[in-house]
C-alpha cells in the first residue's frame, strides 16, 4: 500500500523490487484525484487512457536510470506554463490556447520519464498570493477547507501536499513559490532567475518570473530543479553562472530584530519563527540581527509603483473590453497599470539602485537569511472581503527576492495549536542555491513536521551534500594552522574563502607535529595499512586564482594531495613529505590539531 504522501526515492524503491509500477501508480493517482473533496486543484488533466498509455510505454522501455531519473513519477504543471495537448488558460477561459509544445522545463522533465498527470489552478495571470482569484475556484488548505492554500500555483501545492502527484511546477515572481508551500507544509524551491528557463510561460513579470518546484522533501525538489534548469537560447532571461558555495558550520544567518518582526496578530506564527532560529542555531548556524528596512522598501516597489506596468506589457492587447471576463481583482492590478508612464519605471529602478547598494552592504554581514515565508494566514471568506490588503501582508516577506536576485527555499516550521502550518524561508544571493538546498533539508528533518498533509511521516536520512568546487571555486581541506581561529586563518578569509564544512578522513591517516616550524604545524601522512581515529579538518572554498596563490606559497615539506574522507568523498588537501616526520611526535590518537593543542596546554 502507498504511503499517503510519496516520495522519488519511496517510489523507485517500489518499482525496482516489483511491488509497483508506473500503471498501478497511474490507477492509484486517478482513485485519489476523484476522491478528493476540492475539486478546484485541477483545470485539465490529461486523459484516464493516455495516462495508461503513458505508463505502458514507460514499462516497455524500461526502469529508473541515469538517463531517466523521474522514471515514473507523476507530476502537476501550473496552468500558466505550455504542456503540448492540454490548453494553457492561466485561469482565464477566453484567454485559453492549445501550445503545440512543451515549454523548456516540462520538456526535459518528460524526457527524464517523468509522468504529466495534467494542469493546476492558479491565480489568474499568477496575480495573487492567496489562491482564490480564479473562475475554475479556489484550492483550500489541504489541513482546514476553510482557508486559504496560498497562490498564485495554489493548484500546484494542493496537488503535492493532498498525495495526489509527487512534484509539481509552479511560478514565482513575488513570492507564488513560496507562500502556498508554507500553507501546506511543503517545500518550495524558488531558483535564481533565469536558471531555470521560461520558454513556454505566460509571463507575469518577464523580467522577474521564476519557474520553482514544490514537494514533499528537498531532496525531491532540488533533483527536479537540476533536471529542469539550463540555459535555452529561445528565453532572453536564461541565464547560468558557476553555484556559490554557502558554509555548513559556523554560517550566519541574518534574522528579523524583535522591533521588526511583523505577524499580524499571529502569535503562534510568531513564537514558531523564534523556534525555527533556534533550530537553524543548533546545525552550526550564527544568528545576525539585520535591517529589514532597505529590504521591505525593495518590496513595496512590486506593486506600487512603474514595475507593476510589467504585468500590463504581455496582455495590453488582450485586456481590453475584458473586464467582464477577468477576475475582477486581477482586472484592476493589470489595467490600472496603464497609469503609470516610462519616467515612473525609471525613477522606481533608480530608487531600486540605490536600496540595492544598502542591501548589497547588509549581505557583507551574513551568508543567508531566515525569514517567515509569510506572516500569518486566513481565511478564503476574509480574503475574499478584502483581497488586495490582506494579500499584500502575504508577500510582506517574499516581495523583495526576485527584485533583488536571491535564491530561496521556503521549508515547514510547524503547526499552530489549530493545525494550520507554518513556514520559514531560506535566502541566499543568486546562485546558491546547490548550498541553499542543503542547508534546507537540514533545517527541514530537524523539525520533523512530516510531509504535506501526513504529519507523522518520517523525513529519510538524505545523501545531499554541498558541492566541494564549482567552476571558479575551488575548495581545499586544512589540518592545522589554517582551521578556523588559528594563527594562518586569514590566508583563507583575506582572498575570499569561506568554511564550508567541517570533515575527518578515514583511519588511513598518521598525524605528527613538525619540528622547527612557525607557527607550530602538523604533517599528514597517507598510511594504507593504519588504523587510527581518522584526522578532524575543514573545508574551505577558495577562488580558484587565489587557491592557485595559496597553493605556490606552501613550504617543503608540505604539499597538496587528494584526501580521503570519511563520507566516502575526497578533497584536495594538505599532505607531507614522509621524510619530514622520522623522529616527530605522533599525534594520530589524539584526532585533530585543536585536541593537540588543548592537550598540550593542559600539561
Amino acid at each position: 500500500m502507498l504511503p499517503q504522501i510519496f516520495t522519488i526515492a519511496d517510489l523507485h524503491a517500489r518499482y525496482a523490487e516489483g511491488s509497483l509500477t508506473p500503471l498501478a501508480l497511474v490507477d492509484e493517482v486517478l482513485q485519489r484525484i476523484a476522491a478528493s473533496t476540492d475539486k478546484a486543484v485541477w483545470i485539465s488533466r490529461v486523459s484516464d487512457a493516455a495516462l495508461r498509455d503513458a505508463a505502458r510505454a514507460l514499462m516497455k522501455a524500461g526502469s529508473p536510470s541515469a538517463n531517466q531519473p523521474l522514471w515514473g513519477i507523476p507530476f502537476a504543471v501550473k496552468d500558466n506554463i505550455d504542456c503540448a495537448g492540454l490548453d494553457t488558460t492561466a485561469a482565464c477561459p477566453s484567454f485559453a490556447y492549445r501550445p503545440q509544445e512543451d515549454a523548456a522545463v516540462v520538456a526535459r522533465l518528460r524526457a527524464a520519464g517523468a509522468l504529466l498527470i495534467g494542469k493546476t489552478n492558479l491565480d489568474q495571470f499568477a496575480t495573487g498570493l492567496n489562491g482564490t482569484r480564479s473562475p475554475y475556484g479556489a484550492p483550500r488548505s489541504v489541513f482546514d477547507s476553510r482557508y486559504i492554500s496560498g497562490g498564485s500555483s495554489s493548484g500546484s501545492a494542493v496537488s503535492v501536499a493532498a498525495g495526489q502527484v509527487c512534484f509539481s511546477l509552479g511560478t514565482d515572481t513575488a513570492g507564488s513559490g513560496r507562500v502556498p508551500a508554507s500553507f501546506n507544509n511543503l517545500i518550495g524551491i524558488k531558483p535564481t532567475k533565469g536558471l531555470l528557463p521560461a520558454h513556454g510561460v505566460v509571463p507575469a513579470c518577464r523580467s522577474l518570473d521564476c519557474v520553482t518546484v514544490f514537494a514533499a522533501t528537498t531532496r525531491d525538489a532540488d533533483q527536479v530543479r537540476r533536471i529542469a534548469q539550463g540555459d535555452d537560447v529561445r528565453d532572453p532571461y536564461a541565464r547560468t553562472a558557476p553555484q556559490r558555495p554557502l558554509p555548513v558550520s559556523g554560517f550566519r544567518f541574518a534574522v528579523l530584530p524583535a522591533a521588526q518582526r511583523e505577524f499580524y496578530g499571529d502569535n503562534e506564527a510568531a513564537l514558531l519563527y523564534t523556534e525555527s532560529i533556534e533550530r537553524l542555531k543548533g546545525l552550526g548556524g550564527v544568528a545576525v540581527d539585520f535591517d529589514y528596512t532597505p529590504f521591505r522598501e525593495a518590496a513595496s516597489l512590486l506593486y506600487s509603483g512603474g514595475f507593476v506596468a510589467e504585468r500590463l506589457e504581455p496582455l495590453r492587447e488582450f485586456i481590453h473590453g475584458r473586464a467582464a471576463e477577468m477576475d475582477a481583482t486581477v482586472y484592476r492590478i493589470i489595467s490600472g497599470a496603464s497609469r503609470f508612464t516610462a519616467a515612473d519605471l525609471f525613477a522606481d529602478m533608480t530608487t531600486l539602485t540605490a536600496l540595492r547598494r544598502k542591501t548589497d552592504a547588509a549581505w557583507t554581514q551574513f551568508d543567508l537569511m531566515l525569514l517567515p515565508t509569510s506572516p500569518t494566514t486566513y481565511r478564503v471568506d476574509e480574503m475574499q472581503a478584502d483581497p488586495v490588503q490582506l494579500n499584500s501582508r502575504l508577500g510582506l516577506y517574499t516581495n523583495f527576492v526576485n527584485l533583488l536576485d536571491c535564491c530561496a527555499v521556503a521549508v515547514p516550521a510547524g503547526f499552530r495549536k489549530n493545525g494550520l502550518p507554518f513556514g520559514v524561508s531560506l535566502i541566499a544571493p543568486a546562485f546558491a542555491d546547490d548550498a541553499l538546498a542543503v542547508l534546507a533539508e537540514r533545517l527541514h528533518r530537524s523539525g520533523a513536521f512530516g510531509l504535506g498533509i501526513d504529519r507523522d511521516a518520517t523525513i529519510l536520512e538524505s545523501t545531499m551534500s554541498i558541492p566541494v568546487h564549482s567552476d571558479d571555486r575551488i575548495v581545499i581541506a586544512v589540518v592545522g594552522a589554517h582551521l578556523t581561529g588559528m594563527p594562518l586563518n586569514h590566508e583563507l578569509t583575506g582572498p575570499g574563502g569561506t568554511l564550508v564544512r567541517k570533515a575527518r578522513t578515514t583511519k588511513n591517516y598518521r598525524f605528527y607535529v613538525l619540528p622547527n616550524t612557525t607557527p607550530k604545524k602538523p604533517g599528514l601522512i597517507y598510511a594504507p595499512d593504519a588504523e587510527g581515529p581518522g584526522i578532524e579538518l575543514e573545508l574551505w572554498s577558495l577562488p580558484a586564482a587565489a587557491f592557485g596563490q595559496f597553493v605556490a606559497r606552501i613550504p617543503s615539506p608540505l604539499g597538496i594531495g587528494k584526501l580521503k574522507l570519511e563520507d566516502g568523498t575526497e578533497a584536495s588537501g594538505f599532505l607531507c613529505e614522509a621524510y619530514a616526520v622520522v623522529g616527530a611526535q605522533e599525534i594520530t590518537e589524539l584526532g585533530g590539531w585543536r585536541a593537540y593543542l588543548a592537550n598540550a596546554a593542559a600539561k
